[in-house]
């Protein structure tokens, strides 16, 4: 059957995908445009199924907030490497994943998968088509959305690290320097009583033997060397928390003394980073050489 040029580009421009792809579904379609639109959806959702268990390490952080400034919604999209990272059409879909998930303040990942986007497709949809039409496999893994009445600052490294912090009886500018704050020193919590009990004792334990095995410690007695190890396990919890932590923009006054002076107290605040806790695969390139080798009959 005769495929014209002009079929082939009205199904690319539906589809997204490559030339002879698409001239390939007109064929067996026997050149029924939709029918052909919706092979090549299959098709894609079949690709898509395949690639999901492979690890998806790499991607960006987006960040929308909504035009009174007091929602704001964090998401993170994965793929596999970084030259697709920063192709235009996948941080184009980060955004949109990031819009959405702050129309519809998902209660889940299902949820925002589920949501719709302004082309009409899901973000799930839109997510298998992107696979297909790339190559990789692409995942949302992980949304936030934060509202209310505080003043919410967004602060966007690149596009590996976002943060959001709300800040009640604080401006806009304090906000955003605090988001700057947490995307730089990456506090793990807000204060020393939100540590969990169990991060306290191992820290605790760890000081103490380090504080005993101190020559300099031998022979002193058990209050005083309380009180070093109540000193060190009070130093290390500052250093994990955003109100102990020195300010960036001035280190010598603390998170905790800035928000005093200017009357406001932080009350949430999230930090997503580009793959941070997933496990890379550690490619063998050796391994890697030889199976092509072997796989060109021996031939270098």
């Amino acid at each position: 059957m005769n495929i014209t040029a002009e079929q082939v580009r009205q199904l690319r421009e539906r589809t997204g995908a490559g030339m002879m792809e698409c001239k390939k579904a007109l064929v067996e379609s026997q050149g029924d445009l939709d029918a052909a639109a919706e092979l090549m959806r299959k098709q894609g959702l079949a690709k898509a199924d395949k690639k999901a268990s492979r690890i998806a390490a790499e991607g960006v952080i987006a960040v929308e907030k909504s035009a009174d400034g007091r929602t704001a919604a964090l998401v993170e999209v994965n793929c596999e490497t970084d030259f697709v990272a920063r192709e235009q059409d996948f941080r184009a879909f980060a955004q949109d994943v990031a819009r959405a998930a702050l129309a519809v303040n998902p209660k889940n990942l299902d949820a925002l998968l589920a949501a719709k986007l302004a082309s009409g497709e899901s973000v799930d949809e839109r997510r298998r088509a992107l696979v297909s039409k790339i190559g990789e496999n692409i995942s949302v893994r992980r949304c936030v959305v934060m509202s209310g009445t505080a003043t919410l600052g967004a602060y966007l490294h690149g596009t590996r690290i976002g943060t959001l912090v709300a800040v009640e009886g604080g401006g806009p500018e304090l906000a955003h320097d605090l988001a700057m704050h947490v995307a730089a020193s990456n506090p793990r919590y807000l204060s020393a009583a939100d540590v969990p009990a169990d991060v306290v004792a191992k820290e605790r334990a760890i000081l103490t033997e380090q504080a005993q095995g101190d020559p300099k410690n031998q022979g002193k007695p058990e209050q005083v060397l309380a009180k070093i190890i109540d000193g060190k396990l009070g130093k290390s919890l500052s250093e994990i928390t955003l109100l102990g932590q020195p300010f960036i923009r001035d280190d010598k006054q603390s998170v905790e003394k800035l928000l005093k002076a200017a009357g406001a107290r932080v009350a949430g605040f999230e930090r997503f980073e580009v793959g941070a806790g997933i496990e890379k695969k550690q490619d063998d390139f050796v391994a890697e050489v030889m199976a092509q080798v072997s796989a060109a009959g021996g031939r270098p």
